[in-house]
């Protein structure tokens, strides 16, 4: 699949989440840029990266946009980051963990577990490093926008 299928996957996944979580409508908008430009990152991060390192890249990046999207909108983070992160899961890995559990082949149960751990610790430290930055930061962003 080519990489604006994608990003347009990821971002109507995005609404879609977003709506299923009762997020008010005003803000679906912005769900879905930062999911999609999250997947975005994770695809054009991948081909130089394992998976983990292109996850916490998108990440940070998901992180960043929701905080900045909460101080522009002044409302709460989670609005943006939970939708936003749901295409970065871990999903895939741990379906086929099951799978290969159930078709007795523990070796590769046991990598794709480890996978999909490795994806999930990287979409932590991505919202840890980003949630260190002072919210004053974001406020200095937004009013910089705003006088330009």
């Amino acid at each position: 699949m080519n990489l604006f299928a994608q990003i347009l996957a990821a971002v109507l996944g995005t609404v879609g989440f977003s709506i299923m979580f009762s997020v008010p409508r005003e803000y679906y908008p912005l769900c879905g840029f930062v999911g999609g430009a999250g997947w975005m990152i994770y695809c054009l991060v991948l081909p130089y990266a394992a998976a983990p390192g292109a996850t916490l890249a998108a990440a940070v990046l998901v992180v960043f946009l929701s905080r900045l999207f909460a101080v522009w909108r002044r409302c709460p983070v989670t609005i943006f980051l939970i939708p936003g992160i749901i295409p970065l899961v871990p999903g895939g890995d741990i379906y086929w963990m099951a799978y290969y559990i159930v078709m007795d082949q523990v070796e590769t149960a046991a990598e794709k577990g480890f996978e999909a751990v490795k994806i999930a610790v990287a979409i932590v430290l991505g919202i840890v490093f980003v949630f260190q930055i002072p919210q004053k930061a974001f406020r200095r962003v937004i009013d910089a926008v705003r006088k330009s």
